[in-house]
């Protein structure tokens, strides 16, 4: 018997309101006193530029990030396309570290102004596929003035975006989760409105294990009551918390591994999207310094990449080429050895199944098929590309390759 749940449909499963048949490949955050409903299409235009300036072919530019040369043409090409079509995935409204601590009044007023916002975005079709608001803790001091931008904020949003999410960060204990849940419940109870998914993010210790040693992040994910729709890693608040010296507080410290591999089997099952943190060395100023900054952030994402975290934060808007550049690198480099063993695997299946043979490995197939569905979602692969595995387009978005095998045995 073929037993296997799809990513994708373990998340459609648990959040069956939401379009979630992929996942963003990055979220950009900024300031919610910044944010218009046209910023994904300003910071396009400004990445553009970038890569223009300080890229201007595909020979530079993979030089400068350390691209295999038979990858440059393509990679470059695909990255243009991508900023010119859809330059952000997912955008996160930010009134917590990106925006500070202001007087009430003056945060209400950008709170009001950033819903407003969304809904000219939502209307006018300009906003990313993705889009949320961070709010502050719920600590002790902050509490009460996250309760009032979450509740300002859905109170002038009206009709709620698709892949809308609320983002609950420097988690402390489990009864600020709880807490937070019932906040939401009531606004939405009072607004007359649809849940809302939620993210926390995981950037202290104390959301890892709780003080009497046992695992916080099942029990965080409990408490959530069925709207835990993402985790992301806060690399910095997490290293700092550990005590690590702010030279060493970077992506690639084994404590965030370790983090990481936490969230990894807390969430393993789940549907949980998860995301990394973000490269704070901006790629600003000379060629030379950005081409530096470019190589690292190229480093960084490649490293999440492969311990199978496929989102990661971007604080700028030249970190955008260099994302996409290692996110298409990262597909093409293994499309031709994933497109034959998918192909391969095709094969035996159907044979096995033409045979009446018990065919129980569909797991591996469906990590091959999500890894065509991921690049042909952020834009790495063609579909032309992903249809040389032998599945036809439709075959590739169902999902599934369980529903792949079961209906190609019925004809």
């Amino acid at each position: 018997m073929l037993r296997a749940m799809s990513y994708f449909d373990a998340i459609a499963k648990r959040y069956p309101g939401e379009s979630s048949a992929r996942q963003p490949v990055h979220t950009v955050y900024g300031g919610g006193h910044l944010f218009k409903h046209d910023t994904a299409q300003k910071l396009g235009v400004l990445a553009k530029k970038s890569l223009e300036e300080h890229a201007p072919n595909a020979k530079v530019f993979a030089k400068a990030i350390g691209l295999r040369d038979d990858l440059a043409d393509v990679v470059h090409q695909r990255v243009v396309a991508k900023l010119e079509r859809e330059p952000v995935e997912d955008f996160r409204i930010d009134f917590e570290d990106g925006y500070g601590t202001r007087p009430d009044a003056e945060e209400d007023h950008h709170v009001e102004l950033a819903a407003k916002e969304v809904a000219k975005g939502l209307k006018e079709k300009t906003l990313p596929p993705f889009i949320g608001i961070r709010i502050k803790s719920f600590s002790r001091e902050l509490h009460q003035r996250s309760k009032r931008t979450l509740e300002v904020f859905l109170q002038n949003l009206g009709e709620i975006p698709p892949n809308f999410v609320v983002t609950f960060p420097k988690i402390q204990h489990i009864d600020q989760v709880t807490d937070f849940i019932q906040t939401l419940s009531g606004i939405e109870k009072k607004l007359g409105i649809r849940r809302v998914p939620i993210e926390i993010m995981v950037e202290q210790p104390q959301t890892l294990f709780m003080p009497d040693g046992r695992a916080a992040l099942p029990l965080i994910h409990d408490a959530c009551d069925g709207r835990l729709f993402g985790a992301h890693f806060g690399t910095y608040d997490y290293t700092a918390s550990m005590g690590i010296t702010a030279a060493h507080q970077h992506m690639l410290h084994p404590a965030c591994d370790f983090a990481k591999n936490m969230m990894q089997v807390a969430f393993a099952g789940t549907g949980v999207m998860l995301s990394d943190g973000a490269t704070n060395v901006m790629p600003v100023g000379t060629t030379e310094t950005v081409h530096a900054a470019w190589r690292l952030h190229t480093t960084h994402v490649r490293h999440s990449l492969e311990t199978a975290f496929y989102q990661g934060w971007d604080l700028h808007p030249a970190q955008l080429p260099t994302r996409y550049a290692a996110v298409f690198a990262f597909f093409l480099e293994s499309k031709e050895a994933a497109t034959e063993r998918l192909k391969n695997f095709v094969e035996k299946a159907a044979q096995a199944t033409l045979v009446g043979d018990v065919f129980d490995d569909a797991a591996t197939g469906q990590g091959l098929l999500n890894f065509f569905l991921r690049g042909m979602t952020c834009g790495a692969l063609t579909e032309q590309e992903a249809t040389v595995t032998g599945l036809t387009v439709e075959e590739l978005r169902s999902k599934s390759f369980v529903k792949v095998l079961e209906n190609r045995k019925k004809r």
